[in-house]
């Protein structure tokens, strides 16, 4: 029989192993996920979901945002899907690098056949950028998509840049002055891109004037743009999540942190899909 020692070792290892352990469960459960969706649409799925995850054998939360890495992985699998095969995109994200965003968009929109955008909570920043590009953009009942208006050292670069056109040059702090330029450069390069990849959808003039809208600082960054209101921009958004997608954002990890949401689940028959 173990001694007390060896059965504090051996708890301690299963321990340290059950994040690991639960994460290639959870790896093997979304591949099947992904593959019964492309099976049942006829199309090429990808994915990129930001969300606390245990990443380390300690099971560390780490936060995730579009980064270079993202824009890398996601192109490779654009550029190797056969031009004629459809794109189902999966978007869970906060957003993040504009480069990585614009990256990942031109590769969107550089693929031949149809790429659905698929947002079952939230795309937001980066995220609408990159659905931008999509032939059709898929909503849920609350999903949401949010401004692109560029952010400059945390805060909102329309609101730097106004700085010196309300208050007199004299009394504005040189470093305000710099963040300004830069400010005003930022949101005329991320218009710039919102119109070139929205132009093959929509007329020029109303690609520019939709990047205006979400690019030019009318709303805070955490704004949520409902289906209804991107309707009435309009974006190319479809209301109607399929079953699949939600099932699939189950199966990504949930923060380590307990949650203070709880209930139980309701045990009823399913209806046809």
């Amino acid at each position: 029989m173990p001694d007390l020692s060896s059965l504090f070792w051996i708890a301690l290892l299963a321990l340290a192993l059950q994040p690991f352990l639960a994460g290639q469960w959870f790896t093997q459960q979304r591949l099947r996920a992904i593959r019964a969706i492309e099976q049942k649409n006829g199309t090429r799925v990808i994915t990129m979901i930001h969300r606390q995850e245990k990443k380390s054998l300690l099971g560390m939360a780490v936060s995730r945002h579009i980064d270079l890495e993202d824009a890398q992985t996601i192109i490779a699998a654009i550029k190797e899907t056969p031009p004629s095969m459809p794109i189902d995109l999966v978007l869970h994200t906060p957003g993040g690098l504009v480069l990585a965003a614009m990256q990942v968009a031109r590769a969107v929109e550089a693929h031949p056949a149809k790429v659905t955008v698929y947002v079952p909570v939230y795309a937001m920043s980066g995220g609408t950028l990159i659905a931008l590009a999509a032939d059709e953009i898929v909503l849920g009942e609350f999903s949401v998509l949010g401004p692109i208006d560029p952010q400059i050292m945390g805060l909102p670069a329309a609101s730097i840049a106004r700085v010196p056109k309300v208050k007199p040059i004299e009394h504005v702090f040189d470093l305000t002055l710099v963040l300004a330029d830069v400010s005003e450069k930022a949101i005329a390069q991320v218009k710039k891109g919102a119109v070139e990849l929205m132009t093959p959808q929509m007329e020029h003039d109303k690609a520019v004037a939709l990047a205006e809208k979400l690019a030019g600082g009318h709303w805070t960054h955490d704004y949520a743009l409902t289906c209804e209101e991107a309707k009435e921009l309009g974006l190319p958004v479809r209301l109607g999540m399929p079953r699949e997608m939600l099932d699939l954002m189950k199966l990504y990890p949930q923060p380590v942190q307990r949650s203070v949401v709880e209930y139980l689940p309701i045990d009823l028959p399913r209806g046809p899909r």
